[in-house]
Order: structure tokens, then sequence, then C-alpha cells
């Protein structure tokens, strides 16, 4: 975990978080304060003063000095009123300081102890113990829930350990069994412990654990098959816009059902035993190019709105994308050795299969596209366009906008039969013995021009004629020897000249 290159940055300085106090401005000179207030407490006495003489009415001398007196101290209380105002709010503005000055204390002390967990938290990953690197991922898990600014930078720490080289442990045979046996009894005969190895299937339980915690807080669609007790998350539990790169990472039964995921990055990563992306939905780029899936994947009823790369992929189990909708996908020489399910799938924009590998069969039954391309991509199994032989209510395939098949090798395998073209579409060529035709509902349907090379004839006569076994039949006793010697002199004598 040292090689991660991964520094922590407290966001309440450096990352603008709302959680930060205000920033403590640097107080300034005393003049700009005290001046104003000295003159607006002279004016204040001034002014009531005048207001006061100037409304005196004509008064015998000693009632009027007296009543001048009583204006003077009526001036001066005004005056100290004014001043009282003022030291009200210069001690709200001290005692404003010193509350952002705590809140500032409090958040840099916060700060600190967050960056001290992390610290340990991530030294714990680093560690040769497994549980002690469990440890680690569940603190982190506590931090990021706790701290919602600092869940990107824990996310990717999450993400940079499973992006660590790793090769999955095999089963061990039977050999390595037996001398692991042999190994354990003769200590036991010694009255030594066992040497303590470290289990193999120790890492893959730790990085089960961090693809938990990921797929944990980016539910936000429930599996709809539990029971409606499981099926409640409290919102609090969810990390919105989270951003994953899991470029090169090795993905043990990777469940992302139902997770959102602001922007997903696994390009070259490697997927073991089965990949569920069910009812997923990736608002950002979703990047597989050059991924790998071991086992079946499935991406059925997934919705990615912003690009699919799937380019270079390969699939050697099956590629299940049953009513997904993807926009403006990617399956650039892809290769699907399983079987390739896109029924119901729509596709928004654009989709690109060319030089793909269909091995086995694939289904594009009930699939809609906007534009389509299949060039020079081969098909070895089966593709099948039309409605499925007893699918039910599952109808062909739509093509809504350009469509190209230039260049398929294995075209006679592709089966267009009750396909249909809507809305305009522009074709550069359906597969060799195929075309549009006008259709009953104003658009056109796709069939076959040729006969059906499925299709076989009556079944001729594989022996033909049966001959006469027996022929002409010969003379059992064959030519006389005694005439066939009379004719011959005859023979030789006719012959002379």
């Amino acid at each position: 975990m040292g090689g991660m290159g991964l520094r922590w940055m407290p966001r309440g300085r450096a990352g603008g978080s709302a959680e930060a106090p205000a920033p403590v401005r640097e107080p300034r000179s005393a003049l700009w304060w005290i001046v104003p207030a000295a003159a607006g407490i002279g004016g204040a006495i001034a002014v009531t003063a005048w207001w006061l003489l100037a409304a005196l009415p004509p008064l015998p001398g000693a009632v009027l000095a007296s009543a001048r007196v009583e204006i003077v101290r009526t001036a001066l209380a005004a005056g100290t009123g004014i001043g009282a105002a003022i030291a009200l709010m210069l001690a709200f503005r001290r005692q404003r300081h010193q509350e952002i000055a705590a809140a500032h204390t409090t958040h840099d002390a916060t700060e600190r102890r967050v960056t001290e967990l992390y610290t340990k938290a991530v030294e714990q990953l680093g560690n040769a113990r497994a549980p002690v690197r469990l440890g680690g991922l569940y603190a982190l898990e506590r931090l990021a829930q706790d701290n919602p600014a600092h869940r990107q930078t824990i996310v990717n720490v999450i993400c940079a350990y499973l992006r660590m080289p790793y090769a999955p442990p095999r089963e061990p045979g039977a050999h390595e069994r037996m001398r692991a046996a042999q190994r354990a009894a003769r200590a036991r005969r010694a009255g030594r412990p066992a040497e303590a190895g470290t289990d193999p299937q120790e890492e893959r339980q730790v990085r089960l654990a961090a693809q938990r915690i990921l797929a944990d807080h980016l539910i936000f669609l429930p599996d709809p098959y539990l029971p409606p007790e499981h099926r409640r998350r409290p919102p609090e539990r969810l990390w919105p816009d989270v951003r994953l790169d899991l470029t090169g990472a090795t993905l043990l039964d990777a469940d992302f059902s139902g997770c959102q995921i602001h922007h997903g990055v696994f390009t070259g990563a490697l997927f073991t035993g089965t990949t569920r992306f069910t009812r997923a939905r990736l608002t950002g780029a979703a990047q597989f190019t050059g991924a790998r899936f071991t086992g079946t994947a499935d991406f059925s009823d997934a919705h990615l709105p912003g690009s699919a790369e799937f380019g270079r992929a390969a699939f050697t189990g099956d590629a299940r994308f049953v009513q997904a909708r993807l926009t403006f996908a990617r399956f650039d020489e892809a290769e699907f050795a399983g079987e390739a399910d896109f029924t119901r799938a729509e596709f928004i924009q654009e989709v690109r299969f060319d030089r793909a590998v269909f091995a086995d069969r694939a289904a594009f039954a009930g699939a809609a596209f906007d534009t389509v391309t299949f060039a020079g991509a081969r098909v070895e199994g089966a593709a099948g366009f039309g409605p499925p032989a007893g699918g039910g209510s599952i109808p062909g395939a739509v093509f809504r906008g350009e469509v190209s098949f230039a260049e398929v090798r294995g075209a006679e395998r592709v089966e267009l039969e009750g396909a249909r073209a809507v809305g305009g579409w522009r074709g550069s060529g359906w597969p060799p013995g195929w075309r549009a035709e006008p259709g009953p509902d104003g658009g056109e349907v796709i069939r076959r021009t040729g006969p059906d090379p499925d299709a076989t004839g009556p079944e001729p006569d594989a022996t033909g004629p049966e001959p006469d076994a027996t022929g002409p039949e010969p003379d059992a006793a064959g030519p006389d020897p005694h005439e066939q010697g009379a004719r011959a002199p005859e023979e030789e004598t006719g012959a002379r000249p």
C-alpha cells in the first residue's frame, strides 16, 4: 500500500467543503472604527442640542438657564446611547470572531483525528496478515460513512487496493495435500506446532470484503425478490456520485446489482466467476475496453445512459444483456465464446459490432437499434434477429436507423426473418439472401430472397433403381468343346484370301 501514491487532502481547507467554518478575516486597524465612532457620538450630541434649543420658547432668565442645562444633559444622553450601541456592536463582533476561531480549532482537531485514523487504516491495509487488512478496510468504511467530504478519497484507496496484482488461488492437488498432511503428522510426533503458512484464500476474502463495501454503499435499487424488510435501505447509506477506477483490477464474483455508479472504469479488468451488473445504472461513461469475463456476465436490465465501451472485451461464458439500455455502445472486436443474449435490449444512438466474433448463439429478438453496424463480424454459431421459436410475445428486432452487415463472415447463419425496419432507416446492405419488403404497419419487414439454406427437399433414393442382381442367365453347361473345335478350321479357312 505504500506505493499507491495517494495523499490525504483535508477537504475542509483545500476542497471547499460545506462543513468547513467561515474563514477568519485579518483584523483591520483600530482607526477605521474609532474615528467614525467619535464623529458619530459628537454629531449625535450636536444635532440633539441644536434641535432642542431651536424648539425652546422664550422663558424667564432662571427658567431658561435650567432648560438649557436639561437640553445639554439630553444631548449627552443621546451621545451616550450612540456610544453604547457602538460598544454593543464591537462586543458582538468580538464574540463572532471568537466563535469562528473556536470552530476552526474544533475543525482542525477533527481533521487531525480523521487524518490519523485514515493513516492508521492505510497502514493496516499494507499489513501481511489478512485480519489486519480486513480491519483497515472496515475502518476506512466507517470514516467514509461519517465524513462525506472524504468518501471519494477513501473509495479511491479501496479501488487502488483492488488494482494491486493478484492471482486467484488454485485448488491444491492430491500430491500437495498429501505432503501437507505428512508435514503436519511429523510436527505432531515431534511435539512442535505445525508450520504456520499463509492461506491463499485469505487474500480472496479480503478482496471480497472490499468489493462488498463498495457495492453496499452504491445500491440504490435493491433486489425486488428480497423480502420487504430487506429492501428498505436508509438513504444515508448511499454514497452518491462515486467514481470507480478499477483499471486492470482482478474482481472475484463481482456483484454490482442495483448499484448507481457515476463513472466506472473497468478497462483491462479481469472478472472471474459470475459477474452481475443487473439493474445497475452507470450515469457517466462505462468503460469495459479489453475486460475479460471468465464466467457468466449478466448486464440484464442495466442502464448505461453515458457511453458503453466493450471494445476488445472477451466473454468466455455467457453474456446477458436482456432488456439492457445502452447508449453509444461499442463492441468492436469483442469475442463472445458463449451465448450472447441481447433479447429486448435497446441500443440508443449507435452501436457497433465491427469485427466482433460470435462463437455461439447470438439472440437479438425484440432488440431496438438506432444505428447498428456488423462490419467484418464473424458469426460461427447462429445469430437470430427474428421472433424466437416458441418465444411467445417477443417480437423481432427493430432497425430505426442506419444498418450495415458489410463483409460479415458466416452471413448464412444470420436469421432476420420477422425483423422490421422503421422510421426512415438507411441500409448499406443486408446479409446475402435478405431484403426489406413493405410491411402492414407502414414499415418494412425483412424477408429472405432465396430458399432457406436449412430447408431440405425430398430426400432422393440413395440406392437408385435396383439392378438385376442375376443378369442374363448364362448357359450352365458352357459351349461344346467339339463344336468349338469344328468351327475353328472353318473360320481359319474363311479368313484366307
